[in-house]
């Protein structure tokens, strides 16, 4: 709730949030640790530690993000306390705030308030080594409002004492408390006199003022009448100027004024975009249409400038995925509120017209739909070829459409080898419009080196759907266009080293033992998971994947949790709410089957026998060695067929993705862009939840259980006994394995299907085989 506090601050003009935490009956220690460890990821703003405990001090610098500064030290036991604090000050490079009290106590008058300040200066800087750019001095401030004979007249003694101090050491800066000076008095009138103290202090010199910014009064807003009541209680302090200005304000309570922003029209259409925000934006889009004769200029001017900005900030590594949504769902309404406006042209292509497309076998379409958002609210007109597309169905809407570019995108290293093959088809039917190629198995090497020389026009790699849109923006632009040509043909590639071939024959075998404990499995019938709870997956996710790799959360996402990281936060609470909404409502449905089989190791092959005889040769799989010690091959993980002892393997599939596609595609095209996106990555990690759950039971069926004290941080690094793969990675890259499993195991049964290039559809789907081997363990065959 503090950390709000400070953001809040912060988000009304604060520059440094001062923290105080002293409490007679807490630990303020543990008080500072515990919120600072909060407020450090929620401001991003100086921090001024207000203590008088030097381990409180020392302990909160650690937290501090850049230059911090302390509050305070002072004369008043001679130089104890700033023996004690400026080792501090230097070690951690902060800056420090002085009191004006001295051993004959606080100085109430400008010329002691000079004389103690003189001192202070000269001990700092002559004896301690201090930079005068780091010492902030407080003349201190006292009531006015408390009839206290000795006070009267110390709010001109401040002012003064201000100027005096500001004359005689420039490179020092000044600091007040300035609240203090309307202690006691009604809260309305306290607004009012501390705005016009501010005023006066400031025009003698104050640098920081110590205030509430969400009680702050613009001093332009004061009445005069109000001015002159403060001015008179300030600088002229009698009983009557009291007594004048606590009956004007007793009674009134401090009225809630609505926030005029002092942005222009423009500023705050494109901050609408920046901040993720629809608050206000319908009467700023309102008044937009007033002032522009044509709705479209304000889609290319104000709000656009706004998705450039967000597209700054992102490459920056300042905004998230999850926030790059929000703001182009706000373009989105935007777009909508003005539609109806404009006139609407045939064959529109916006700032140019987009062929997205997954290539043929692929049925990955997360990262096409992020980039189809991204560019889509970014005024390129997009024509969503969805997945699986083929060479003849790309080449078709390419004599359609008419488009300016096409993008290409995939998951495994297939799809980015289709990609090789349907730049050819291209080539072939003459079509050389540029092409933007992405995914997570494909790189910019083997794009120059393998899909640029098939290809007539040019290809361009884009490692995410920033970027995609950078590339688009500059391919639509005749000058940069002809940049990104000069830029690819003076850039030096290297030329795609040999593929090693794999000798699926080679002798050596690795030293993994062929004489460890066989399991024996308690069924060879197939086990069914259908309408498996969520309950039972949730905690298997994999917040670090959820989070990070598909949200953009950046660093360690259990650190951030526990530090109560806001972004991190909010995003795991959306989560946390679809995921009570998926059980209540069934929204993911998640299924699975597993079975063991008697197996065999041949040489590199894995031989899989007839579940019921033990005999029958049903299946043999192939795999490759490593060509390199240790000579790792998947097939060492079994008893040889010259051992005569029979071992065991096991396959399962599971999927948590049916109709989670089309329910995405629903929220896409209502503009929740964020949902969109949320509902589809956490399907694809609930599965993966659920292998890991799925494999946690074939453990147990098999007769190694993980031990008790297994943690679930353990079994998420894959410290268990055993492995499992997954075909189209680097132990078995060969992904038409898939369709062996799928013969062995059936994963129609539970509602996954096969795609002619061995992928599986619902996206959201995972398959395996499982090895009981105590060495068994992830390696490159490649």
């Amino acid at each position: 709730e503090a950390s709000e506090i400070a953001r809040a601050q912060v988000k009304r003009g604060a520059h440094v949030i001062d923290v105080c935490l002293a409490n007679p009956d807490r630990d303020e220690l543990e008080d500072m640790e515990k919120f600072l460890q909060q407020v450090i990821n929620k401001v991003k703003v100086p921090l001024m530690i207000d203590s008088t405990d030097e381990k409180v001090i020392e302990q909160a610098l650690t937290y501090c993000q850049g230059k911090a500064i302390i509050n305070s030290i002072n004369l008043e036991d001679g130089e104890e306390r700033f023996e004690k604090v400026i080792p501090l000050v230097k070690r951690f490079g902060a800056a420090v705030v002085v009191g004006t009290i001295d051993e004959k106590g606080m100085a109430v008058t400008a010329e002691r308030k000079l004389e103690v300040a003189k001192r202070s200066y000269d001990l700092l800087v002559n004896k301690y080594g201090l930079a005068p750019e780091d010492i902030i001095f407080d003349p201190l401030v006292f009531p006015v409002g408390t009839g206290d004979e000795q006070y009267i007249g110390s709010a001109k003694a401040t002012v003064e004492g201000i100027r005096l101090i500001k004359e005689a050491m420039p490179r020092c800066l000044t600091i007040l408390g300035v609240s203090n000076v309307s202690f006691g008095l009604p809260q309305a009138g306290r607004e009012v006199l501390n705005a016009v103290y501010i005023y006066h202090c400031t025009q003698a010199g104050l640098d920081y003022a110590i205030v509430n910014t969400e009680k702050l009064e613009r001093y332009a807003s004061i009445s005069e009448e109000e001015k002159q009541l403060s001015y008179e209680l300030l600088f002229n302090t009698t009983d009557e100027n009291l007594a004048e200005f606590t009956a004007f304000y007793r009674g009134k309570k401090t009225e809630k004024k609505v926030e005029v922003s002092n942005l222009t029209l423009e500023e705050r259409l494109a901050n609408y975009i920046v901040e993720g925000t629809k608050e206000g934006l319908t009467a700023d889009l309102a008044e937009a249409l007033e002032k522009y004769d044509d709705p479209l200029d304000i889609i290319n001017g104000p709000l656009m400038a706004g998705m450039d900005e967000v597209g700054r900030l992102f490459n920056n590594n300042e905004l998230i995925v999850a926030e790059v949504l929000q703001s182009a769902e706000v373009m989105k309404a935007s777009v909508a509120f003005l539609e109806p406006h404009m006139e609407k042209k045939e064959d529109d292509h916006g700032k140019g017209k987009i062929l997205l497309a997954t290539v043929k076998g692929d049925v990955h379409d997360i990262g096409k739909n992020l980039v189809e958002i991204i560019l889509s609210n970014n005024g390129f007109k997009i024509v969503n070829l969805g997945i699986k597309v083929t060479s003849n169905e790309l080449i078709e809407a390419v004599r359609k459409e008419n488009p300016d570019a096409i993008g290409l995108s995939g998951l495994l290293v297939k799809s980015a080898q289709q990609m090789v093959l349907t730049a050819q088809d291209l080539k072939e039917q003459n079509i050389s419009i540029p092409i933007l190629v992405g995914g997570a198995a494909l790189t910019k090497k083997f794009t120059e080196t393998r899909i640029s020389p098939e290809y007539d026009g040019v290809v361009l790699y884009a490692r995410d759907a920033m970027k995609g849109l950078d590339l688009a923006n500059r391919i639509m632009d005749k000058e940069e266009a002809q940049k990104l040509l000069e830029e690819k043909q003076q850039m030096v590639v290297e030329e795609e080293a040999e593929a090693v071939k794999v000798d699926a024959n080679v002798n050596v075998r690795s030293d993994v033992s062929t004489t460890a404990p066989i399991f024996v499995p308690e069924s060879l019938e197939p086990y069914i998971l259908r309408n498996y709870k969520l309950s039972h997956i949730i905690p298997y996710l994999n917040w670090q994947m959820l989070l990070g790799k598909h949200l953009g959360i950046q660093g360690k996402v259990s650190r951030l949790l526990d530090e109560g990281d806001e972004k991190t936060v909010a995003l795991k609470e959306r989560i946390d709410e679809f995921l009570i909404q998926a059980q209540e409502e069934n929204l993911v449905e998640a299924n699975g089957v597993y079975q063991f089989f008697p197996a065999q190791a041949d040489g590199n092959d894995i031989i899989i026998y007839d579940p019921i005889d033990k005999k029958t040769i049903i299946e043999r799989f192939t795999f490759p060695r490593q060509q390199k010690a240790p000579h790792l091959c998947l097939a060492d993980f079994l008893r040889p067929v010259s051992s005569g002892e029979l071992d065991y393997v096991g396959f399962f599939a599971v999927t948590c993705g049916t109709g989670i596609r089309e329910k995405a595609e629903i929220a896409k095209e209502n503009g929740d862009y964020l949902y969109s996106h949320l509902i589809q990555a956490t399907a694809l990690e609930l599965a993966e939840a659920f292998a890991e759950r799925t494999h946690q039971l074939i453990r147990d069926k098999w007769g190694f259980p993980d031990p008790v004290d297994f943690t679930m941080a353990e079994r998420l690094t894959a410290k268990y006994q055993g492995v499992r793969v997954s075909y189209g990675y680097p132990a078995c890259p060969d992904l038409e394995d898939q369709r062996k499993l799928f013969k062995l195991i059936h994963p129609e049964k539970i509602g996954i299907e096969l795609t002619e290039e061995c992928m599986m559809n619902p996206e959201a789907s995972v398959t395996a085989m499982v090895f009981a081997h105590p060495e068994g363990r992830y390696f490159n065959a490649l």
